[in-house]
C-alpha cells in the first residue's frame, strides 16, 4: 500500500417552557431542572437580556424550577451576571429594582410582586412534572428526548427554538433497539431513507431525496470513493440529522442536510460498562465503556470505549470482522475552560461485499424462481475488503467573560483501503447465466479539518443577540488506484466458485488535493418570545487532480455564498411555529465538452413548520412542510452525446411528522410519518422528465414503544417493539422498475437482575429481534441489480455496569 502524508498547512437547554395559560393568574414552569437544587454557589454566566430570557438561562445553569404569572416580567431587562454565586444571590441581582420578589424552597422558585409577598399571598395550585436535567449538547440526554442539538446552530439553542427540522437519536434509544450500524440508528426517524441491507462497506443514508453528508463531532467526515470513514455506533452518544441545506454553517453540503455523529467523550461522571453479545449468523461481540474523573478535584477525566466483533453474514461465504477503540481525555480546570482530546482507531479486516442480485429473480419474475437472500454473486477466493482508519483531534472551549466564548475543533484522519470484488451484473437471455466484472481499489486518504468559532452575547435595546462567527478549513490528500475489467460468468443454478480471474486493467490512477476555506456568521436574536435567526457564509473551494492514466492535470476553482434565515415564535401554550429559508452548494468535478469546469450544484429550501412541547411534559412533537430544489444538475449534452451540461433541476417537496417522548418514567415513544414528492423538473433526457428520484420511498411511517414494568411481580422487565413501513420506490431515475414497499416489525425484551436481587445490581440481559417475521423485501436497487433488506436478526446481550 502506498503511503503519502501531507504537511498540515497554516491555520489561514435548555428549553424555555412556555406559559401554561392565557389568564394572568396562571403560573408557568420555565424549566424541568433538578428538584431540590443545592444552595451551594455555582458558576453563572448571563448576558444582558430580557428578564424572562435571563430567568430561563439561570434556571438551566443553576438547576432550578421557576414559576411566575404571565406579564410579570414583560418589558423588563436583566443585567449581565458572571462568576460563582448562589441561586439566591443571582436572583437578587437579576430582580434588583424590578419590584419582583423571589422565594426559594428546595429547587423551586416562585416570583410575585413585592406587594403580594406577605404571608397572606397565595398562588393557584400548580402540578409540575419532569426530571432533573441540565443537558450538554455534546453529552447524554434523558431517555429518548434530547432538548439541545450540537448540529443545528453550533450553539446551545434549544431544539424547540431552532427554525429548521432536526432529529436526535439518543444513546438510550440506540441501546433499546441495539442498532448495529449508523444507518440502523435512523430506522425510525422521519424523512430519512436508508439501505437496510447486508452490505456494510458504506452507510447509504438520504434525507428529503438527497444523500446526507456525514460529520463527526461537527467536523466533516472527508472521504474518497471507498475510503469513507466508518463509525461504530457503540462509540456514539448521539446521532443527529439537520434536514435541508446547511451550508451556512458547514460549507459544501448536500441539500438534503447534515448527519452529525456525536462521540462519547470523557467527563467527571463515572461510566463502567461491559457487554457480551451473541446473535444470528454466529455473531460474537465484546464491548466496554470505562471512564470518569482521574483526580480528586475532577478537573481531569478519561474515557475509553472499545469493541471487537466477528460474524458470519446472511450472504454465503462472507464474514465481517471489526476492532474499534476510542479514547478521550478532558481537562476542565474551571467552569470557563474545557479541552477534550479525541482519538479513534478502527480496523475492518472483512468489511463488506458487493453482492447485487439481478432483477430477474428479485423484483422481476424468473422462470427458475426467486433468488435466495443468501446467494453470493462474487468469488470467495477473490473478495476482499480491508479498511484501516485512525484519527486524532480536539475540542476546545474557553469563556473569556459573560459576553465572549471561543471554541476550536480539529481532527486529522488517515484511511487505508484495500478492496477486491467480483461484481454481479445482469442475467443473460437464459435467465441463469450471470454476467460479472472484476474490480479492485487501492486508496490512501489523509484529511484535516479545523473549525474556529467566536460567540458573542449582547443586547441592543430589548433584543438579545447570540452572534456566532467562524472560519473553517478542510484539506484532503487522496491517492486512488483502481482496476476494472470482465470476470467469468456464474451459473446461478449451479454456481462454480474459484474460477481463474485475470488481473483487470488499470481504470483509475489519480492523486487529488482538495482545499476549502469558509467564513461564516450567524446571529440568533430574541425579543420576548420572538426568535429570528440570520446566517451568511462565503466559501472558497479548490481541487487539483493528477490523472496518471490520461496524463493530465486538472484544476477546479469554486467560490460560493450561502445563507439561512429563520423566524420562530414561542407561544404560551407550548407551540412554536416557524418559517425558514436556506441554501447550499456542492462542487462538481469534470468539464463540459468545451472544457469549461462544472459549476457547483445549488440547493435552496423553504420550510414551514410547528414544534410543540406541552408544558410539564418531556416530549417534542413536530410537523414540517418543505420545498427543496437543486439546480445546476448534470444532464446529457444534446449536441455532444458523451458530454454533459448543467441545465438539470430536481425538486423535492414533502411533509414530515414526528413525536418523541418520555411519556412516563416507564413508557418511551418515537413515532414518525413522512411523505416525499420528488421530481426531475429539468433534464435533456426526455424519458426522465417528471420522474421520481430513484430509491426514494414516497411514504414512510414508523413507531417504537418501550415500556418498563413497575408491578411487583414484573419489576425489572422491559419490553419494546416497533413497526416500520417503507413505501414503494423506483429502481432508477428512468422509473421503469417499481420496487415494492414493505412492512417490518422489530421487538425487544430486557431484564434488570438488580431489581430482584440487589446483589446482582448492574447485571442486565437483553433480547432484540429485528425483522421479527423475517419479511423478505427489496431494500435498494441500481441500474444493474438489487439487494434484499436484512432478514430476521436475533441478538442476545449480557451487560454489567458498576
Amino acid at each position: 500500500m502506498r503511503r503519502h502524508f501531507f504537511r498540515i498547512p497554516p491555520l489561514t437547554r435548555f428549553i424555555a417552557l412556555p406559559v401554561a395559560a392565557a389568564a394572568i393568574a396562571a403560573i408557568t414552569p420555565l424549566s424541568a431542572a433538578a428538584q431540590g437544587a443545592a444552595p451551594a454557589a455555582v458558576s453563572i454566566s448571563l448576558s444582558a437580556q430580557p428578564l424572562g430570557q435571563a430567568l430561563n438561562e439561570l434556571a438551566r445553569q443553576a438547576g432550578l424550577q421557576v414559576f411566575y404569572a404571565p406579564g410579570l416580567v414583560a418589558g423588563r431587562s436583566a443585567p449581565a451576571l458572571s462568576g460563582r454565586m448562589t441561586a439566591r444571590e443571582a436572583l437578587d441581582r437579576l430582580l434588583a429594582g424590578s419590584g419582583i420578589a423571589a422565594s426559594i424552597e428546595g429547587g423551586s422558585v416562585v416570583l410575585r410582586r413585592r406587594a403580594e409577598a406577605g404571608p397572606a399571598a397565595t398562588l393557584p395550585e400548580v402540578h409540575v412534572t419532569g426530571e432533573a436535567e441540565r443537558e450538554d449538547r455534546w453529552g447524554p440526554a434523558t431517555g429518548f428526548v434530547a432538548r439541545q442539538s450540537a448540529t443545528a446552530t453550533k450553539t446551545d439553542t434549544p431544539i424547540l427554538e431552532t427554525p429548521q427540522s432536526v432529529s436526535v437519536v439518543t444513546r438510550a434509544e440506540m441501546d433499546a433497539q441495539q442498532a448495529q450500524t449508523v444507518r440502523a440508528t435512523l430506522r425510525f426517524v422521519p424523512g430519512v431513507a436508508i439501505s437496510d441491507d447486508a452490505d456494510n462497506r458504506l452507510d447509504s443514508i438520504s434525507s428529503r431525496g438527497f444523500a446526507l453528508d456525514q460529520y463527526l463531532d461537527g467536523l466533516k467526515a472527508l472521504a474518497g470513493t471507498w475510503s469513507v470513514p466508518k463509525i461504530e455506533p457503540y462509540l456514539l452518544e448521539r446521532v443527529e440529522v439537520l434536514k435541508g441545506p446547511a451550508s451556512v454553517l458547514y460549507g459544501q453540503a448536500s441539500p438534503g442536510g447534515v448527519l452529525n455523529l456525536v462521540s462519547k467523550r470523557a467527563g467527571p461522571d463515572t461510566v463502567r460498562d461491559v457487554q457480551l453479545q451473541y446473535g444470528s449468523h454466529a455473531s460474537k461481540e465484546a464491548s466496554f465503556d470505562i471512564g470518569g474523573a482521574v483526580n480528586d478535584d475532577k478537573t481531569l477525566s478519561a474515557r475509553v470505549v472499545g469493541l471487537v466483533r466477528d460474524s458470519d453474514s446472511e450472504v454465503d461465504f462472507n464474514r465481517e470482522k471489526r476492532i474499534a477503540i476510542a479514547p478521550s481525555l478532558t481537562w476542565q480546570p474551571s467552569a470557563d475552560t474545557r479541552v477534550t482530546l479525541l482519538a479513534d482507531y478502527l480496523h475492518d479486516p472483512a468489511g463488506g461485499f458487493w453482492n447485487l442480485l439481478p432483477y430477474q429473480g428479485t423484483v422481476l419474475p424468473n422462470p427458475y424462481g426467486r433468488i435466495d437472500r443468501s446467494f453470493y454473486t462474487g468469488d470467495p477466493g477473490y473478495e476482499h475488503f480491508d479498511r484501516t482508519q485512525y484519527s486524532l483531534g480536539y475540542a476546545a472551549e474557553h469563556r473569556v467573560n459573560e459576553h465572549v466564548t471561543l471554541r476550536q475543533n480539529m481532527r486529522f484522519r488517515h484511511i487505508d483501503l484495500d478492496y477486491r470484488a467480483v461484481q454481479g451484473l445482469d442475467l443473460r437471455a437464459d435467465n441463469r447465466t450471470l454476467n460479472r466484472q472484476a474490480y479492485t481499489a487501492d486508496e490512501n486518504l489523509d484529511t484535516f479539518a479545523l473549525d474556529t468559532q467566536a460567540e458573542f452575547r449582547f443586547s441592543t435595546g430589548p433584543v438579545a443577540h447570540k452572534l456566532l462567527t467562524g472560519v473553517d478549513y478542510q484539506h484532503v490528500n487522496w491517492l486512488n488506484f483502481t482496476r476494472f475489467g470482465n470476470a467469468p460468468t456464474l451459473d446461478i443454478l449451479a454456481p462454480v466458485y474459484g474460477q481463474y480471474i485475470p488481473m483487470p486493467g488499470v481504470f483509475q490512477n489519480t492523486h487529488q488535493r482538495q482545499r476549502q476555506t469558509g467564513l461564516y456568521a450567524q446571529d440568533e436574536m430574541a425579543w420576548e418570545r420572538l426568535r429570528l435567526q440570520v446566517g451568511v457564509r462565503k466559501d472558497w473551494a479548490r481541487a487539483d487532480t493528477d490523472n496518471y492514466v490520461a496524463r493530465n492535470v486538472t484544476h477546479q476553482r469554486d467560490d460560493a455564498s450561502t445563507g439561512r434565515v429563520g423566524l420562530l415564535y414561542l407561544f404560551d401554550n407550548g407551540l412554536a411555529p416557524y418559517l425558514s429559508y436556506a441554501t447550499s452548494f456542492v462542487p462538481q468535478g469534470g468539464t463540459t465538452f468545451d472544457g469549461t469546469p462544472f459549476q457547483p450544484t445549488k440547493g435552496k429550501q423553504t420550510e414551514i413548520g410547528i414544534k410543540y412541547q406541552p408544558p410539564g411534559t418531556d416530549m417534542l412533537l413536530t410537523a414540517a412542510a418543505y420545498d427543496l430544489r437543486q439546480t445546476n444538475v448534470g444532464t446529457p449534452d444534446p449536441q455532444h452525446p458523451n458530454a454533459s451540461v448543467q441545465t438539470g433541476e430536481v425538486r423535492s417537496r414533502g411533509v414530515e411528522l414526528s413525536a418523541v417522548a418520555n411519556l412516563t418514567n416507564q413508557l418511551k415513544l418515537r413515532a414518525s410519518l413522512s411523505h416525499l414528492d420528488s421530481e426531475i423538473t429539468r433534464t435533456n433526457t426526455a424519458a426522465q422528465l417528471g420522474n421520481q428520484l430513484a430509491n426514494m420511498p414516497a411514504e414512510q411511517a414508523a413507531l417504537w414503544l418501550d415500556y418498563s414494568f413497575r408491578d411487583e411481580r414484573l419489576r425489572g422487565l422491559s419490553v419494546g417493539g416497533g413497526v416500520r413501513r417503507i413505501g414503494s420506490s423506483y429502481a432508477t431515475n428512468a422509473n421503469t422498475q417499481l420496487v415494492p414497499g414493505a412492512t417490518v416489525f422489530d421487538a425487544a425484551l430486557r431484564y434488570d437482575f438488580g431489581v430482584a436481587d440487589t446483589r446482582l445490581r448492574g447485571l442486565k440481559l437483553a433480547l432484540n429481534v429485528a425483522n421479527l417475521f423475517d419479511k423478505q423485501y427489496i431494500s435498494v436497487c441500481s441500474a444493474v441489480g438489487c439487494r434484499y433488506g436484512l432478514g430476521r436478526a436475533v441478538t442476545v446481550t449480557m451487560g454489567y455496569s458498576w
